[in-house]
């Protein structure tokens, strides 16, 4: 048998080398995705920059316009719907609730449109789709029906804002919206308390339906402050059936851009 050649040191580098490089191109490879994420445009620090503007309180971000419209959406059909449980609700208890949704919601709906007007941002004067659609169930219920359902409806309506409203109060740089998520909070706590205090949530369906919400993707935010039309006046819903309940004053004008000296 033929003796082996002896390893020569050459021959030891020369695979240590090897090995040295394939283990650096491979952490290359594995460093090279998270430095060029972090990096590129698109990723949430980038985007939270791009869509903040400067406010005289503040920095304006894109989650704190989504918030002050989701305020006023929330009055455009919570109002109306408390006016409608004071009268079609068959215990004190839902009458009671709709009186705190509708004092809530005209103390919070004056100060969503005043911080609005601060702000320059325009607000809706009509209830979305899915909030028109409630409205509609609401309609259309009675008795014993329709208090089971104002109480479910609403909880849940409120169930999905109460995060988002810690949201916005834990991050926003923006004194305005900062207050005025202090006022959600508590009406919005108030309003769970009392819809619960009906003893009609069904608290099983509740965390289904919060489970199932909390992965649709978020609406697009409003786009940031500028000059808008006038939103004109709010057209109040029409219930199927009598007396019909008013929505919420229409929102003013936005104030004038603010100047550096203003």
């Amino acid at each position: 048998m033929r003796p082996r050649p002896p390893i020569t040191g050459r021959g030891l580098f020369s695979g240590t080398g090897l090995i040295l490089v394939c283990l650096t191109a491979t952490l290359l490879a594995l460093a090279f995705p998270i430095w060029s994420y972090a990096d590129r445009s698109g990723t949430g620090a980038e985007v939270l920059k791009s869509q903040t503007v400067p406010t005289r309180y503040g920095p304006l971000t894109a989650l704190d316009r989504d918030f002050v419209v989701k305020v006023r959406l929330a009055g455009l059909w919570e109002l109306p719907a408390g006016q409608q449980a004071e009268q079609k609700g068959t215990t004190e208890a839902v009458r009671t609730a709709g009186r705190h949704l509708v004092e809530g919601h005209t103390f919070l709906d004056a100060r969503v449109r005043d911080v609005a007007a601060k702000l320059d941002l325009a607000l809706p004067n009509q209830p979305n789709d899915q909030q028109r659609e409630w409205l509609s169930t609401l309609d259309a219920a009675q008795g014993v029906t329709y208090d089971e359902r104002f109480a479910n409806i609403l909880r849940l309506a409120h169930g999905r804002v109460f995060s988002v409203v810690a949201q916005v109060r834990a991050a926003t740089g923006n004194s305005l919206v900062r207050a005025l998520a202090d006022d959600a909070n508590a009406t919005v706590l108030d309003h769970i308390t009392v819809l619960e205090a009906t003893g009609y949530v069904d608290f099983d369906a509740l965390a289904r339906d919060l489970a199932a919400s909390a992965t649709a993707p978020l609406t697009r935010p409003p786009g940031p402050p500028g000059p808008t039309p006038n939103p004109g006046t709010a057209v109040p819903l029409t219930p199927t059936g009598t007396p019909t309940y008013a929505l919420p004053p229409a929102a003013s004008s936005p104030l004038p851009a603010l100047t550096p000296e203003g």
